[in-house]
C-alpha cells in the first residue's frame, strides 16, 4: 500500500460493524465526502472549460434559427438572425463559465451522487439500502428523460416566445438570460418526472396504499395540467401538453407498480405475518392456550425405596403428578 492510500485510509473515520460512529466523526466524514466531490466538480470543470464551445454551439442553434424575427445582435453564419447577445463586459466570460460549470456538474455526478449515497448508505438496514439503490437507479434516467425532452421542446417554446414580438421591433435574448431560461426548462422537466417515483417511494413505506393512489387518478390528472400549466416558462398550451402527457403516463405506471407491490407485501403476509419486522423489532408472541394431552404429561421420577424406608424426607416438584 502507497503512503498516499494509507494517509487517505487514516483520514477517513472508522465505523462500527453497524455503521455508527460519534458525531464529530460523522462531521469528518462528512468532510471527506464534499472535498472527493468538489475535487471532481473542479475537474470535470476543467473538461467543460475545453468543450464549451461545441456546448455553446448545441444550445443557441435552435435560437439562432427561429424564422420570422429579426435581432439587433450581429448577424453571423452561426447566428444569421442575430437574436443572441451579450451585455456588459463581464458578460462573456461569465456565460462561457457557466456553461463550463454545467456541463462538469453532468460529468461529475456519478462521484457526487456516489459519494452522497456513501454517506448515508451505513445507517441504513440491508433493505432500506436495496431500496434506495432502486430508488437512485430509476431517479437518474427518469432525469435525464425529463431534461431530454426539455432540449427537444426548447426550441418551439422559444419560437413561440419570439411569436408574440411586434413586426416594427427587433428581439434580443441576453446571454445571461437564455441560459437561465433553458437551465429552468431542464428542472423543471427532469424533477416533474421524479414525482411518480416520489409516489413509489411513498408506497414502498407503507403511507399511501395503490388503492388510495387508483382512487386520486381524476384529481392527479387535473393536478398535473394545473401544475404544468404554471411550472412551465412559456406558459403556452403546447409546452404544457408536451410535460403534462408523460408525467400522466408516469403516474399510472407507478400505480401498476404500487399495485403489484402491494399484492406482493399481501401474499408475504398471509405466509408469514412477521415479515415485514426489521431486526430490532420483535415478533409477535402466541399467546393462546392449547390443551395437552395424556402423552403430553411429564412423568414423575421413580421413588427409591431404600430411601423412603431410611426416613429421608420426600421432595415434590411443582410438575410432579401424583
Amino acid at each position: 500500500m502507497s503512503d498516499t492510500q494509507q494517509r487517505q485510509k487514516q483520514q477517513r473515520p472508522p465505523k462500527n460493524d453497524d455503521g455508527r460512529m460519534p458525531l464529530a466523526d460523522h462531521l469528518r466524514e462528512l468532510r471527506y465526502r464534499l472535498i472527493v466531490s468538489i475535487l471532481a466538480l473542479l475537474v470535470t470543470t476543467v473538461i467543460g472549460w475545453l468543450m464549451h464551445d461545441w456546448a455553446i454551439n448545441q444550445l443557441v442553434s435552435p435560437a439562432c434559427h427561429i424564422t420570422g424575427v429579426h435581432g439587433y445582435g450581429e448577424k453571423t453564419a452561426a447566428c444569421p438572425n442575430g437574436l443572441l447577445v451579450n451585455n456588459g463586459v463581464l458578460s462573456p466570460l461569465t456565460f462561457t463559465f457557466k456553461i463550463a460549470m454545467m456541463i462538469g456538474f453532468i460529468l461529475a455526478s456519478p462521484v457526487w451522487s456516489y459519494q452522497l449515497w456513501a454517506f448515508v448508505a451505513p445507517g441504513l438496514y440491508k433493505k432500506e439500502k436495496k431500496y434506495g439503490l432502486g430508488f437512485v437507479a430509476a431517479a437518474v434516467p427518469l432525469f435525464l428523460g425529463g431534461a431530454y425532452l426539455a432540449y427537444e421542446i426548447f426550441p418551439k417554446a422559444l419560437q413561440i416566445l419570439a411569436s408574440f414580438n411586434p413586426a416594427n421591433f427587433s428581439l434580443a435574448f441576453s446571454g445571461a438570460e437564455f441560459l437561465d431560461f433553458f437551465i429552468r426548462m431542464v428542472l423543471v422537466f427532469g424533477l416533474s418526472f421524479e414525482v411518480p417515483l416520489l409516489l413509489v417511494m411513498l408506497n414502498f413505506l407503507g403511507i399511501v396504499s395503490a388503492a388510495r393512489l387508483r382512487g386520486w387518478w381524476r384529481g392527479a390528472v387535473f393536478g398535473i395540467f394545473v401544475f404544468s400549466a404554471i411550472a412551465v416558462p412559456t406558459g403556452d398550451p403546447v409546452t404544457m401538453t408536451v410535460l403534462a402527457v408523460p408525467m400522466c403516463l408516469l403516474y399510472f405506471a407507478a400505480v401498476g407498480v404500487a399495485t403489484l407491490r402491494d399484492k406482493a407485501v399481501a401474499r408475504r403476509y398471509a405466509e408469514n405475518p412477521d415479515h415485514q419486522l426489521d431486526p430490532d423489532q420483535a415478533s409477535d408472541i402466541d399467546l393462546r392456550p392449547s390443551s395437552l394431552g395424556a402423552d403430553d404429561l411429564p412423568i414423575p421420577e421413580p421413588v427409591n425405596a431404600t430411601e423412603l424406608a431410611a426416613g429421608e424426607p420426600m421432595t415434590y416438584h411443582p410438575d410432579d403428578v401424583t
